[in-house]
């Protein structure tokens, strides 16, 4: 094993061609899109003072393919999207099985939760916990 002497400018030009690497990767030739890995489903949440109101895309689906449970503070949604067996010339669209996990910052209560399809838009509303509820705390002067 021979020792070399240490070269900053060499190791510079090795940085910049790994940054010139990670720039064509992302911007000139993308190798995957990111919403589009299979097996996810894209959701947005958000947070009301008494529950937790979560929207996802489920184009075509009908209650009875999806799967939703909570324990805890932790929500699943699958199901499955059903695929044909044909001659494509393009597939773009996603089928197969599907899940996605959540795990919400508080605890929930599933016994009130309610669960909807229009328009191809699921609405999951999920109540919170009563001890995870904000309370109000009057004070009083003496």
């Amino acid at each position: 094993m021979a020792l070399t002497q240490w070269d900053p400018f060499r190791e510079m030009i090795t940085l910049r061609e790994a940054m010139d690497r990670l720039f064509e990767e992302s911007f000139v030739r993308p190798t995957r899109a990111p919403l589009r890995t299979r097996g996810t489903l894209a959701v947005d949440v958000r947070e009301t003072d008494d529950a937790f109101i979560i929207n996802a895309s489920v184009p075509g689906l009908k209650p009875e393919d999806l799967n939703i449970s909570v324990v805890g503070d932790t929500v699943t949604i699958s199901g499955e999207i059903k695929g044909e067996n044909a001659s494509y010339i393009y597939r773009e669209r996603r089928f197969g099985p599907f899940s996605r996990t959540l795990t919400l910052p508080a605890a929930l209560d599933p016994d009130k939760a309610e669960a909807t399809i229009e328009n191809g838009i699921l609405t999951l509303s999920l109540p919170k916990a009563e001890a995870a509820r904000p309370k109000a705390i009057k004070v009083k002067t003496k």
